[in-house]
């Protein structure tokens, strides 16, 4: 088992939380370790650099610092702002909103409302011992982030629980999330085992006194007693639905790649899981290291859409949710991937999964917007824009999810705000016969925010007379949100995983 990061990948990166810039979004693809981002472009200099000089002069007639100004929502609005200004109209932003807290506060209000699932969060169990990672996290105290060794933490304390619970119920506006896990060939580098995902799901509904949190099991196909365990899960664990890697091992070649379609593996699965009423599988697709044909030979292709149409159409009680949109990570600078739509109209491997309904004529394949999302909306945002339009022109609005793989990004807000200002421009939308997006509480963004998953999770967003039940505004959480957003400084700002080193 490799690290994360290979040792000449780790010399080239450094700890997102001390090394990127404290900008309300990103200015740079920060990576989760799952592969080595690229290098801060020269266009999203320019943005920091945008961001800064809207922070200093709003800031400045709001009697703010420009990092006092950076963890308001006027600073959240900057950010989009200087986007626009970088890459053209892309974000729905008017320049009062930065320099105006009455209006940031109205907008606040009027989407009070809306149902925000996330299908994709993560966080690392206590016991996580091994010394690749924490060695990182030790390197990061003495040389990145001197302040984490005056609060006596780790910088790995950042993806434990506690962490985990304030990212994405207190700084952001995330109702329910998805409790997720992976697999490795070896199991001590599991980040949680599927009981501790069910006990996280068991101690924060009971905590809260309302059902914010779901849980995964993850299935290890191939792997000696994988089966066995599905029983288990199935009798004891009780997951809201299934997780899965069919390249095996996120981060070295394994010696279990699987394929969906695979009659005598998978088959029997499916058979199970419809049966105990588990009918949905999370699987795992894209984000590739750089050098995956390399580094992954013989194996990467499992990572591909190759195999998703046939199972979907031999299983249509199952529910197909491919992570990450089976976006393939990126091998050049984002200016190059966009001119390559541009050129093609074609997204490499996302693509491929958009056109599986119509290939295949089936309506049970979904795509997730994790990682895919966030690394696209600040390396380029038409690009991000293209995305979106090609998923839900193949796919239908109705089969795109929401997920933001955190808390490897910390809290998922930004991505929040970004996909509700989010509009495909109209040059775009005529080009490629992509629809429009909407405003922020669209039905289009209503729908992808969580009304999809809804009737995979059988979460009830009415009541039986119709009316609108509370979004989670009565139970503990909420409660101690309202507490919490009175007495905090605003949003960390931070990210947690790794950005490439200047």
């Amino acid at each position: 088992m490799s690290t994360w990061l290979s040792e000449r990948e780790q010399r080239l990166v450094a700890g997102a939380e001390a090394a990127s810039a404290a900008t309300p979004i990103p200015t740079q693809i920060v990576s989760n370790g799952e592969y080595l981002p690229p290098p801060q472009s020269e266009t999203q200099k320019k943005v920091e650099a945008r961001i800064n000089e809207l922070a200093d002069v709003n800031g400045k007639h709001l009697g703010l610092s420009r990092r006092q100004f950076l963890h308001t929502s006027c600073g959240m609005a900057a950010a989009f702002l200087a986007m626009n200004d970088i890459y053209g109209n892309v974000f729905q932003v008017a320049s009062a909103e930065a320099r105006e807290p009455e209006l940031m506060l109205a907008r606040a209000q009027g989407l009070a409302g809306q149902f925000i699932f996330d299908v994709q969060t993560h966080f690392v169990r206590d016991e996580f011992d091994h010394k690749e990672l924490l060695g990182l996290a030790d390197f990061a105290s003495q040389h990145w982030n001197p302040k984490m060794k005056e609060e006596g933490v780790s910088s790995l304390a950042r993806y434990k629980f506690q962490n985990y619970v304030k990212e994405i119920y207190y700084d952001s506006d995330t109702n329910m999330a998805l409790l997720s896990g992976a697999p490795f060939d070896d199991p001590s580098w599991w980040l949680l085992s599927n009981e501790q995902i069910v006990k996280a799901r068991e101690l924060i509904n009971d905590f809260a006194g309302s059902r914010r949190l779901l849980a995964h099991s993850v299935i290890t196909p191939k792997q000696p007693g994988w089966m066995e365990e599905v029983d288990k899960a199935i009798e004891v664990y009780k997951p809201d639905s299934w997780k899965s890697y069919t390249i095996g091992d996120p981060l070295a070649p394994s010696k279990f790649p699987w394929r969906l379609d695979d009659e005598q593996v998978m088959y029997p699965f499916y058979e199970k899981a419809v049966k105990a009423g588990i009918n949905t599988l999370c699987i795992h697709k894209g984000l590739l290291p750089p050098d995956y044909e390399k580094s992954f030979a013989g194996v990467w292709e499992y990572a591909t859409a190759w195999d998703i149409g046939k199972a979907a159409k031999d299983w249509p009680q199952m529910n197909f949710v491919i992570y990450h949109s089976a976006l393939r990570a990126f091998l050049e600078l984002p200016d190059k991937a966009w001119a390559e739509f541009e050129q093609t109209g074609r997204i490499q491997w996302a693509t491929d999964l958009a056109e599986i309904p119509q290939k295949f004529g089936v309506t049970n394949v979904y795509a997730e917007l994790g990682t895919s999302f966030a690394n696209s909306a600040v390396a380029h945002p038409k690009f991000c824009a293209a995305l979106v339009g090609t998923l839900i022109k193949g796919m239908g609005v109705d089969h795109v999810m929401w997920g933001t793989d955190s808390v490897w990004y910390g809290s998922p807000q930004w991505q929040i705000e970004a996909l509700r200002r989010l509009e495909i421009p109209e040059d775009m939308q005529k080009k490629y016969g992509f629809a429009p997006l909407g405003d922020a509480n669209s039905g289009v963004k209503q729908l992808i925010f969580g009304g999809n998953a809804t009737k995979f999770y059988k979460i009830r967003l009415k009541a039986a007379d119709n009316t609108r039940m509370p979004a989670f505004s009565a139970d503990r959480l909420a409660s101690l949100k309202n507490e919490y957003a009175l007495a905090a400084e605003g949003p960390s700002n931070l990210r947690y995983g790794y950005v490439r080193a200047a």
